[in-house]
């Protein structure tokens, strides 16, 4: 689609356009889980029971870490006290299909990404057009990136802080929670952790439309600092050590951002030069 066909092309008509992109997104994700939803042993037997196992193998690495520095076992985890249960007749389907719904978005996550960028294309210029492959995989990979660390790091921190909390000790309440609440934590900090990851992408589009810069993005690293780690602590658990290993990550990638913006700003001044 040429230039002067963007520019004609109506406020109904991008609309029209959006929509198919939608529709094409949408049966992606129905796609995907729906090959998710026919696996369901392996999704719930490994996966989501994952975090739940003493013998995962965050909590082995944690193990042989703790003994390595000589903290003995002080690391090491050898069960967990809390059994997931489910109390209405319908959750456990509930659960499979909307389970089945999040890695469906996320085994399509290129595939979306792919058409945003359609979408976005005949706005762009033709030396643009040329960087889809490296925005579809760039974006794909630290999205990826994102919900490992998540999986791998964020969630078994979480579900073993929260599942071994205790309110009194020696003689605590029994903790049962449900198979929704515990997916749900699963669900928030994966997701959120492969958003996140995809600072550096939000921050070259915000560049291209004139909205930040590198001497922006700079002046305000300490403001930064303070939401990166108010959300480190909104979906980890309410230590500083969960919280730091989530705010490590972003801080590197908020500092790659700055490069990024600041090539984006140089290359458009040798544009318009």
């Amino acid at each position: 689609m040429s230039k002067s066909e963007v520019n004609e092309m109506s406020f109904l008509d991008h609309l029209e356009e959006l929509r198919w992109h939608l529709i094409r997104s949408t049966l992606a994700i129905v796609l995907g889980g729906f090959i998710i939803f026919l696996n369901k042993a392996y999704v719930f037997g490994k996966l989501i029971q994952g975090p739940k196992d003493p013998n995962f193998i965050t909590y082995r690495l944690l193990c042989s870490i703790s003994k390595s520095i000589g903290l003995d076992d002080s690391f090491c985890i050898n069960e967990m006290s809390f059994t997931i249960i489910t109390t209405g007749m319908s959750d456990k389907f509930s659960i499979h299909v909307w389970t089945s719904i999040t890695l469906g978005v996320i085994i399509a996550f290129p595939y979306i990404l792919w058409e945003l960028w359609k979408f976005i294309k005949p706005g762009l210029h033709d030396n643009e057009k040329k960087h889809s492959k490296l925005f579809i995989f760039s974006g794909s990979l630290l999205f990826f990136l994102g919900v490992l660390f998540g999986y791998y790091i964020i969630a078994p921190l979480s579900v073993n802080f929260l599942g071994g909390y205790t309110l009194i000790p020696g003689n605590d309440i029994m903790a049962n929670p449900t198979i929704s609440s515990y997916i749900g934590v699963l669900r928030s900090v994966v997701l959120a952790s492969g958003l996140m990851f995809e600072l550096p992408i939000i921050i070259y589009f915000l560049t291209k439309i004139g909205l930040v810069t590198p001497e922006f993005l700079k002046k305000y690293r300490k403001h930064a600092l303070v939401v990166i780690l108010i959300l480190s602590a909104v979906i980890t658990p309410p230590d500083i050590t969960s919280q730091i290993i989530v705010a490590i990550p972003v801080l590197i990638l908020y500092q790659v951002s700055i490069y990024i913006s600041r090539y984006v700003i140089k290359k458009e001044q040798r544009r318009a030069a």
